[in-house]
């Protein structure tokens, strides 16, 4: 992502007091949070605990941060700190053996997980954010047919007004406006994300 991204652009808006660019960096990466404490199987009450601490040391950071496109890392790495250090201090884990492989491969596959995780909220919130970019007849043909089950093409005809014929058409333009979207151009282009993002949500098939 580039320094004008809209990841950077809500982290400066929200370093400077916007309480909107605060309520959207919660409402769209509490998720992926939950997801990181989920995987550490802490009791509800750390949990709430871990959840708290994490948007608290946000609160003092996100002035500081040196590159705000990677808030998505940074609050994937804090968050699962602060999980091992509340396991530490509760003690409810075994005692790590750096030599054990099967720690090592235990965190190697959270690891995996919560990278995917992280994956999966970047691209729901680039298909959200470039679903908004597009023409209303777009937005109301592509919800019809992304329900499921998909409706047939002749309900879809009768309820949008559109010719049966031009349905298909119309949808292929619309997913290729979708595709170039600033939001979904900027997904895509990122390493772990390039090439797959509209297949996995579905969206070209």
């Amino acid at each position: 992502m580039t320094a004008g991204s809209p990841i950077a652009a809500l982290v400066s808006a929200a370093a400077e007091g916007d309480q909107s660019a605060w309520n959207e960096i919660v409402d769209r990466y509490t998720p992926l949070v939950v997801s990181v404490i989920y995987k550490h199987r802490l009791r509800p009450a750390d949990a709430a605990d871990v959840n708290q601490t994490l948007w608290l040391r946000l609160v003092e950071q996100i002035g500081r941060l040196r590159e705000p496109e990677a808030l998505p890392g940074w609050i994937m790495t804090t968050t699962r700190n602060e999980c091992l250090r509340v396991l530490r201090v509760q003690q409810r884990t075994h005692l790590y053996d750096p030599l054990s492989e099967t720690d090592a491969l235990e965190s190697e596959q959270m690891d995996a997980e919560v990278e995917a995780d992280l994956l999966a909220v970047e691209r729901r919130q680039a298909l959200r954010d470039g679903f908004a970019e597009l023409t209303d007849q777009c937005k109301r043909l592509l919800t019809k047919l992304m329900t499921d089950p998909p409706p047939s093409y002749q309900v879809v005809s009768e309820e949008l007004a559109m010719p049966v014929g031009s349905i298909g058409p119309t949808r292929i333009r619309c997913l290729e406006k979708l595709r170039k979207t600033p939001a979904i151009s900027a997904f895509l282009g990122s390493p772990a994300t390039r090439g797959g993002v509209l297949g996995a949500a579905r969206l070209g098939q």
